[in-house]
């Protein structure tokens, strides 16, 4: 038990890391760490049980509370959270140190996420493959009409409301969840970047609450629609969520400067270092990828193996609870 808690919060703090660099995704980890539905659907659980509370329905929030999977969400978001705390000031200032060498490892990194996530594709077919085409052009393209992805290359909002904290972590939190889609890289585009750092790093209470309910308000919205897509069209979504790493690669292509820049640059200086780097981070990903999805599939298929008291039919839906 005790040995599990630890390796979600790893799991956890993987997630937070990624974070925290524009241009990578939080999502991208628990893909690749073979989490991601089971984290969705977790949350997902806990938003439909808020949901009925603000109902006034205590015993469908109790029902829906019941259906979280604590064991496995406390000590990932606890790891989250000392990522956050504990790591943005270091990865903040090895990206302007090193920026050409840190983006090499993630553009590693995301590269390896794209090999690992092609195997979730439980019945892969050549539409899957067209899908991951053109949502990755399409993601790629855009991302060359933003100037960069730091607050020195896009201008910041100066002194925001808590109004914008509350926006920002709502907006933020949707893309932190979906792999290939940087929550730090949106917060820079909208001009919160330096500030939600800022807050996060001088412990600034009244933002740092506006900021997190913002977080909880998009997490609850967010995460009915992409449960029930994952639910329906689970093959469609994982392809178009490779599509979206694939495509944020850009971001992270290292030169001229990294991941505050999206322009893209000939290799030069220590290239043969990064692209030693990047071959590095690819390895890593792989075979971590490999072995958590094997862990994570042999997890799933003990708790879901009946003891001798289960009911082997006993729904995965909270019973009398509405959907809506």
């Amino acid at each position: 038990m005790l040995l599990h808690a630890l390796l979600h919060f790893v799991r956890g703090f993987a997630m937070g890391s990624a974070d925290i660099v524009p241009g990578v995704s939080g999502g991208t980890i628990a893909l690749v760490l073979g989490i991601y539905e089971r984290f969705i659907a977790s949350v997902r659980a806990g938003s439909k049980g808020l949901t009925q509370l603000l109902r006034a329905d205590v015993d469908g929030f109790r029902r829906w509370m019941a259906a979280v999977e604590w064991a496995f969400i406390i000590p990932l978001v606890a790891g989250i959270g000392v990522a956050f705390l504990t790591l943005a000031r270091v990865i903040r200032d090895l990206l302007h140190d090193e920026p050409e060498l840190m983006s090499a490892v993630f553009m590693g990194l995301v590269a390896g996420s794209v090999v690992i996530a092609w195997r979730l594709i439980r019945a892969p077919r050549a539409t899957h493959a067209a899908i991951i085409a053109v949502a990755g052009v399409v993601v790629f393209v855009l991302l060359g009409l933003a100037h960069g992805t730091s607050d020195e290359t896009v201008g910041q909002i100066v002194e925001p409301a808590l109004w914008a904290f509350f926006i920002a972590g709502a907006i933020a939190i949707c893309a932190m969840i979906l792999p290939g889609v940087s929550g730090s890289f949106l917060l820079v585009v909208m001009g919160m970047y330096g500030p939600a750092l800022e807050a996060l790093t001088e412990f600034e209470v009244l933002n740092l609450l506006a900021f997190g309910a913002g977080i909880i308000v998009g997490l609850t919205l967010f995460s009915q629609v992409l449960h029930l897509a994952l639910q329906r069209y689970h093959d469609t979504v994982m392809a178009l969520l490779i599509g979206l790493m694939a495509g944020s690669v850009r971001v992270l292509w290292p030169w001229p400067e990294g991941v505050e820049s999206t322009a893209i640059g000939a290799p030069e200086g220590d290239w043969l270092v990064a692209v030693g780097l990047a071959a590095i981070g690819f390895v890593v990903v792989v075979v971590v990828g490999f072995y958590a999805q094997r862990v994570e599939a042999a997890d799933e298929h003990r708790d879901a193996a009946p003891g001798p008291d289960d009911d082997p039919a006993e729904p995965t839906e909270p019973a009398g609870v509405s959907a809506a």
